[in-house]
């Protein structure tokens, strides 16, 4: 009985990660809710059969671990011994009725025999009441199975749920002697990022529920915003016009996403606790370099995302000199990785 026990706690690590693996399958469709894999195996005394997986793949739409169950339920028809099962998942199961019903529930009416539970859900409405159901049940109830890699993978949930306010990245691309544009009144930009690079911004953009962009990018580059390089939903614009100076035809105000302005209240601090208000879990900034700054000065955000190109600064044909825009003031503290000869760095506020 021993060595069984002891087979089955190693056998959890493996099983977790498989959650999480399943989980990212509904990266860009589930947002605000968290990102959720299930697992649901069987116990024979020798060997571990897997029945069935299940992710919840679209916000709204059924959990993780009735998508689970109702695969394993198809798979055998013949019935399935539920109490010899153990069901793996990386977030608490829920404990209330929301757009769908609760999944502990379900559980306690499967009469499934053990759960293993890769972290509590923050979420106030169940916040260890579905753990609590079950072990009422006289279900064994394992928790904190890599609990790290859990809250790791649904950060933007977590953030939103124990923080109340977004998870703020910000992220800009600049020179190799520090500049992120020239100075102008029109025109382009300067080109720094990569084609690839680039793809990747419109990654983490499809991975953010929101996307933000100060008044003056808006005026000078008309941005669209949209994820145009990635497949994902495109985020929910957010500006700044206190001024009242940005014309109805920008195409940030398209129909091709909700667009959010602040015009009286334009403080950050309003700002994200208006975001968690209206229950939106993270925000990609992307300039331009006084709201960057703006935002680091104040202390509230959570990653800095870089990119350093090859190139340098022009000088200016009439001046003799460059003209640029700084890049933020910031002291990067890791090392890059290398993307198409760029320097990326990935670092979390310290």
């Amino acid at each position: 009985m021993e060595v069984c026990k002891f087979l089955l706690n190693l056998n959890d690590n493996l099983y977790i990660s498989r959650c999480l693996y399943l989980a990212r399958l509904g990266e860009y469709e589930v947002a605000p809710n968290p990102m959720v894999g299930a697992v649901l195996v069987h116990h024979s005394g020798v060997d571990d059969s897997i029945l069935g997986e299940g992710w919840h793949a679209r916000y709204g739409e059924a959990h993780a671990e009735p998508n689970c169950i109702r695969i394993a339920e198809q798979a055998h028809p013949a019935g399935i011994d539920y109490k010899h099962c153990t069901l793996y998942v990386n977030l608490e199961p829920c404990s209330h009725y929301g757009k769908t019903p609760p999944c502990a529930e379900l559980i306690i009416r499967k009469g499934i025999g053990r759960v293993v539970v890769g972290t509590l859900d923050p979420n106030p409405q169940v916040a260890g009441r579905g753990v609590k159901m079950l072990r009422d049940a006289g279900i064994e109830v394992i928790v904190g199975v890599m609990e790290e890699a859990c809250r790791a993978l649904n950060k933007r949930f977590f953030c939103l749920q124990e923080q109340k306010r977004p998870y703020v990245i910000l992220k800009w691309a600049e020179t190799a002697d520090g500049y992120i544009d020239i100075q102008r009144d029109g025109g382009k930009p300067i080109s720094i990022s990569t084609p690839l690079t680039k793809q990747l911004v419109h990654q983490q953009r499809a991975e953010n529920m929101a996307i933000m962009v100060g008044t003056r990018t808006v005026l000078l580059d008309n941005p669209r915003l949209l994820t145009t390089h990635w497949s994902g939903k495109n985020p929910i614009r957010i500006t700044l016009d206190r001024q009242g100076v940005l014309p109805v035809e920008s195409r940030i105000f398209s129909n091709e996403a909700p667009t959010i302005v602040y015009r009286e209240n334009t403080d950050w601090r309003f700002i994200v606790a208006d975001l968690a208000a209206r229950n939106i879990h993270s925000v990609l900034v992307e300039g331009g370099s006084t709201l960057l700054q703006h935002i680091l000065d104040s202390g509230i955000y959570d990653e800095v995302h870089i990119e350093i190109g090859k190139q340098l600064l022009p000088i200016d044909p009439i001046t003799r000199r460059k003209e640029g825009v700084k890049a933020p003031v910031y002291h990067r503290h890791t090392q890059p990785i290398v993307v198409d000869d760029h320097q990326i760095f990935i670092e979390q506020k310290l």
